[in-house]
This record gives C-alpha cells, sequence and structure tokens, in this order.
C-alpha cells in the first residue's frame, strides 16, 4: 500500500469481479446495436474504461472528451469546462458514456446532455464509483459498480493533483496529503 493512502476501499480483485458483472450487463444492454460509440471523460476515466471495454464483446469505438470540473482542488469548481476543440460525431448513435465517479453530478449531467444536444440517440452512463451525497445536478447512472461513502479517493484513475492514477485500487486518501 502507498504511504499515502490512509486504508484501501476496494481492492484490486474485488473490483476485476464487479467490471465482469457490468461486462455483461453492458453486453445485453447493445448487443443488438451494431455499433456501440464509448465516449470517455479524461483522464479519470481511462483505467477504468481500457479494463472495462476489454471485458466487453462488442464491435465498439471509442473516444475522450477533455473536461475539467476539479482544476487540481478537491472539490468541483461547479463549472464543466469542454477543453476540446473538437467534440466526437455522435449524431444518431447509441452512447456509452463513461466516467470514474459520479460525485456533485455536474460534469456527467453537463457531458450528456451535450451529446443528446449533439444527436445521439440514447446515452447511457456508467461510472466506477457513485458517492453516497446529495448532487448539485439531478443525474441518474445506467451502470455503477461500486457505492461509497463521501469520502476523498484516489487510485484505478482517480487522482489528487495528478498523482495515485496508476494505483490498482481505490484507496482513501490521508487528509494530511491534501492539506499540505
Amino acid at each position: 500500500m502507498h504511504g499515502d493512502i490512509e486504508k484501501i476501499l476496494i481492492a484490486e480483485e474485488v473490483i476485476g469481479k464487479r467490471l465482469d458483472v457490468i461486462a455483461r450487463k453492458i453486453h445485453k444492454d447493445f448487443f443488438d446495436e451494431n455499433s456501440l460509440q464509448v465516449v470517455a471523460i479524461l483522464k479519470g476515466a481511462l483505467v477504468f474504461m481500457a479494463d472495462l471495454l476489454r471485458r466487453v464483446p462488442l464491435e465498439l469505438e471509442i473516444e475522450c472528451l477533455n473536461v475539467a470540473s476539479y482544476h487540481g482542488g478537491i472539490e468541483s469548481s461547479g463549472q464543466v469546462d469542454f477543453l476540446d476543440r473538437k467534440l466526437p460525431d455522435v449524431s444518431g448513435r447509441c452512447v456509452l458514456l463513461i466516467d470514474d465517479i459520479l460525485d456533485t453530478g455536474r460534469t456527467l449531467a453537463a457531458v450528456s446532455e451535450k451529446l443528446r444536444e449533439m444527436g445521439a440517440r440514447e446515452v447511457k452512463t456508467c461510472v466506477l464509483l457513485t458517492k453516497d451525497k446529495e448532487r448539485a445536478a439531478a443525474v441518474e447512472v445506467d451502470y455503477s459498480a461500486f457505492e461509497i461513502a463521501d469520502e476523498f479517493v484516489v487510485g484505478y484513475g482517480l487522482d489528487f493533483d495528478g498523482k495515485y492514477r496508476n494505483l490498482p485500487y481505490v484507496g482513501v486518501l490521508n487528509p494530511s496529503v491534501i492539506s499540505s
């Protein structure tokens, strides 16, 4: 375990088993589609997306959106910024939107709305973690691997100040690291 981690919340093996379950649900729900458009929100969703989609035996296309709402802090800034100049063409497509965590709901709500405005036929959302808390934006997720308490977590793609994304588990960051 990394020294800055207070405790491991979700072990690597547990994540793997849960991804198997989520992948089967996605395969079942999108089995009749000719091609599934996957849109992942950078950078947090990369690890989750890669491990999940290797388990989904469907024809799919992957695009990534560079979106920011935390801007290096531990709380959402309240503003969702689309950092890409060009967004993926989703017109008439079924889209699976993947993000690392449902926290305030602002990012998923803003990106889902944007994809629908761009003509997506259907947008389903998938997150690794759903925080048990009141949300700033009303949003429901179609697939959530784990529900967690309102703690600051890192690992498995989630970061603090750009660090810890490569940890193979989800851990609670020691509060002394956050305050330093």
